[in-house]
């Protein structure tokens, strides 16, 4: 089983930008064949699907999220990041990454720890 981590959440005023890291750590093979998938979940609410990209490059988004956030991969590093830009009070979570295709979160058994957003003036 490949274990990610994610990071570099943290405290933005509305309108600012934040880069989220996802890692890969252990597992036999190349981050470079998996699909990585981006979800959120904020206080009270179901975790939500926000972006994937997949391993040929193929970026899709929310439509929350479409034309505010960006999804790119540096497979030499092992590492998917997710650009936020013109981030807005609703994008207040605990954003996670994993590896799939599937946007339906109940589809996934394993979890890292995430890495928390907060948007706030």
């Amino acid at each position: 089983q490949v274990q990610l981590v994610e990071s570099g959440g943290g405290l933005v005023q509305p309108g600012g930008s934040l880069r989220l890291s996802c890692s890969k750590s252990g597992g036999i093979f190349s981050f470079s064949i998996y699909d990585i998938i981006w979800f959120r979940q904020a206080p009270g609410k179901q975790r939500e699907w926000v972006a994937s990209i997949s391993s040929s490059g193929t970026s899709t988004y929310a439509g929350t999220v479409k034309g505010r956030f960006s999804i790119s991969r540096e497979d030499a590093k092992s590492t998917a990041y997710l650009q936020m830009d013109s981030l807005e009070s609703e994008d207040t979570a605990v954003y996670y990454c994993n590896t799939g295709r599937s946007v339906v979160a109940s589809t996934y058994l394993w979890w890292g720890q995430g890495t928390q957003v907060t948007v706030s003036s």
